[in-house]
């Protein structure tokens, strides 16, 4: 068994994704939690038992317990998106965000050779705003797509926001189902007529071609941290705090040899976050459209390798510290994009990462927006496009924050070389 498998196996299960990103704008609030400090202590006094038991626990392992705890993880009972969440996504922000993604989705299928069947597959898809807005877009182009044969597949470990999921893309409540002949845990079919279906890991979805769309899912998968010391990387672990009963803190614990494979060679930082569970799910979904076909868009807040700790956690759009009341807040850092282009080598090629102010001026949102405003003169809705707008774009809110990064196949990179370039994306990076 290979190093990298061996530590996904003690990873588990990819968690589902969820970032967070507070505006300005937004107006911020505690949510009322009735209940949350009884539901905490039943969680802290879970993870205090289990270290006490097995000894300091790594970040990851951290991370999955408060995240997918079966009967007290954040993202197993939460609806934690949106104003009154801890945390709202562009797809809530604004309509158009999604629109374009749409729009990329199409181009691309055209670009790629107008396949005749298309798996659209999202990762982490929220509340299901951004497929909802992808599969209106694709509803307007029917005399593109009427030929090919498309499906739908979200990959969500949440049952509260499958629920929601379903809700808004099939207009119906559907049961959780498990049948020994379906990787899927529930299926339906959307309002627009095509088939969905639903799965706990991306491992589950039927192989075939396909797109991948990944918003904010990369950043909440477990990450280890590690330290640089004079007696090499040393990973930082969660211990209970000899001091104050039921308080967790950071230590330094050994070297973890495994891990240390996954660090570059050049590394220059002297504290790094890798995440396992991450490299194998960039190796699957490059593996897959090497093999049939397809792209993947990549959009989350992250860097190039160039920062350290970013772990950190968000309640009610508020920095919220992570060893405090584990299970009320979300958990999050930033994705590291050379981390990830390093995992897949040349397997497929690679655009970016570049910013979502960028890339979605060059899918063509000033023209949505400029459409939009003339058709709508109600100075209260213009009002809100206008401050959408500046959320998605302004530098110092999304628009430099979050990144986007796509993977193809070498043959469809090859054959615009030196011509047109990939929609979205202004300038091409070879990987």
């Amino acid at each position: 068994m290979s190093a990298l498998a061996r530590l996904q196996q003690c990873g588990g299960r990819a968690l589902r994704a969820r970032a967070a990103f507070a505006a300005s704008h937004i107006v911020r609030h505690q949510s009322n939690r009735n209940g949350d400090s009884e539901d905490c202590n039943q969680l802290l006094k879970h993870l205090v038992m289990k270290i006490k038991a097995t000894g300091p626990l790594t970040v990851a392992e951290y991370m999955k317990e408060v995240l997918t705890n079966p009967i007290k993880g954040y993202y197993m009972h939460h609806d934690m998106l949106g104003e009154h969440g801890d945390f709202i996504t562009s797809p809530e922000i604004s309509q158009v965000f999604g629109e374009l993604i749409g729009v990329w989705c199409i181009s691309e299928w055209m670009s790629g050779g107008k396949s005749k069947s298309l798996k659209l597959v999202e990762l982490g898809p929220g509340k299901g705003s951004l497929m909802d807005d992808i599969l209106r877009v694709f509803s307007q182009f029917q005399h593109l797509l009427n030929s090919c044969d498309i499906s739908v597949h979200l990959v969500e470990v949440s049952p509260k926001l499958s629920e929601i999921q379903a809700t808004k893309l099939t207009g119906s409540i559907i049961e959780t189902k498990y049948d020994d002949d379906s990787s899927a845990y529930k299926n339906g079919v959307t309002k627009c007529g095509l088939p969905i279906s639903w799965y706990h890991d991306v491992q589950d979805v039927p192989e075939g071609y396909t797109f991948f769309i990944a918003h904010e899912f990369f950043d909440a998968l477990p990450i280890h941290k590690l330290q640089k010391t004079s007696d090499g990387w040393r990973e930082m672990l969660i211990d209970i705090d000899p001091e104050i009963p039921h308080k967790l803190r950071f230590v330094l614990g050994s070297s973890n040899s495994i891990l240390a494979t996954l660090i570059q060679a050049d590394e220059q930082r002297d504290h790094v976050e890798l995440s396992p569970n991450a490299a194998v799910i960039i190796q699957k979904l490059a593996s897959q459209i090497n093999t049939f076909g397809g792209a993947a868009l990549i959009a989350d807040y992250g860097h190039s390798g160039d920062k350290t700790d970013t772990f950190r956690g968000f309640r009610a759009h508020r920095l919220h510290n992570v060893l405090v009341d584990p299970g009320t807040a979300d958990l999050t850092a930033d994705v590291d994009f050379s981390f990830l282009k390093s995992m897949i080598g040349n397997t497929v090629a690679s655009l970016g990462p570049i910013t979502q102010q960028d890339f979605l001026k060059n899918m063509g949102i000033d023209l949505r927006m400029k459409v939009l405003l003339e058709n709508n003169k109600d100075v209260k809705t213009q009002h809100h496009l206008i401050e959408s707008y500046d959320v998605l774009m302004n530098p110092c809110k999304m628009g430099q924050r979050f990144k986007f990064f796509s993977m193809f196949p070498h043959s469809r990179m090859e054959s615009i070389r030196g011509s047109s370039i990939v929609a979205g994306f202004s300038e091409l990076q070879f990987s």
